[in-house]
């Protein structure tokens, strides 16, 4: 059980909208923010069509669907978090967008008990929470991709939050049908710290040559049994993502596994950013489908 009824979400992007729908598919009124109107609605329009793919694959029922996007509110409008019980920042991995959205949102919600969460996969929550009036009611939800689809919820604690943020977000994930582990407020959590290298060994594997991207993906998931290589993963994730978190990393740590690769940092200056852009190490169609082979030689 819990005692939060309203949810908002900043961000109407991939993570923010597997958020919105997760939380609105468990009985939540969610406000859905982005920096215009229209992004919001473009946004929960997104949400309206991969349920309604469920519909079709006979997963979900008109009528649920209906109830489901009719309890997302889409704005532009930090004011609608004025009865959020919790809200969710799922903005793009800076640390100046992610303070001003705190700021922005802490100003905007209930003063005694709402609850500002970030979904951020390696920037500090401490860091965050102190630019806040309500730092002990700042916590991370850190969310897999794709949200709807991946069960984990990495939780992490800034040094300033109380134990009932804590437990009143257990019990909020819970709801949301999530599998939560704590983890202390260190750079790249606990799923990060570890994912970063193997990406990065992929990425300097295929720069040296030693094979294909799609040989390297075919050896990471028939070898070590992962559902995903690290290329096609990379894409999902997002390669300015990936670069960021690896040198939050590299400079946090002074750690060299860590060390974005060449390859990785002349696609993101080419803008090939994965599916998000149409192409990464893949080339993608408009649906996000991996379409010819990879682009990387």
């Amino acid at each position: 059980m819990t005692d939060i009824r309203v949810f908002g979400v900043i961000g109407a992007g991939q993570m923010g909208r597997g958020i919105t729908q997760v939380a609105a598919q468990s009985g939540f009124e969610v406000k859905l923010l982005d920096a215009t109107r229209e992004q919001a609605n473009k946004g929960r329009a997104r949400i309206e069509g991969q349920l309604d793919r469920l519909v079709e694959r006979g997963k979900l029922q008109a009528e649920e669907r209906d109830a489901i996007v009719g309890r997302i509110t889409p704005s532009s409008d930090f004011d609608v978090l004025g009865d959020a019980d919790m809200v969710v920042e799922a903005a793009t991995e800076n640390i100046e967008v992610k303070s001003d959205i705190f700021r922005r949102a802490d100003a905007a919600m209930k003063k005694e008990s709402g609850i500002l969460a970030s979904n951020t996969s390696s920037i500090s929550l401490t860091k965050l929470a102190a630019v806040t009036g309500r730092p002990d009611r700042v916590i991370g939800m850190h969310f897999m991709n794709p949200v709807p689809l991946m069960r984990l919820v990495e939780v992490v604690r800034a040094l300033q939050t109380s134990d009932e943020t804590y437990e009143r977000t257990m019990a909020m994930g819970e709801v949301m049908g999530k599998v939560l582990v704590t983890t202390k407020d260190m750079p790249g959590f606990i799923v990060n710290r570890m994912l970063i290298p193997f990406l990065n060994e992929g990425c300097f594997a295929l720069q040296e040559g030693l094979g294909t991207a799609e040989d390297i993906d075919a050896a990471a998931k028939l070898g070590l049994n992962h559902p995903m290589g690290p290329f096609e993963l990379a894409d999902l994730i997002g390669l300015d993502t990936v670069l960021y978190i690896g040198e939050v990393l590299h400079r946090e740590f002074g750690d060299d596994k860590y060390r974005p690769p060449a390859i990785l940092r002349n696609y993101v200056a080419a803008g090939w950013l994965g599916r998000k852009s149409g192409r990464g190490f893949y080339h993608y169609d408009e649906k996000g489908q991996k379409v010819g082979r990879g682009g990387a030689r």
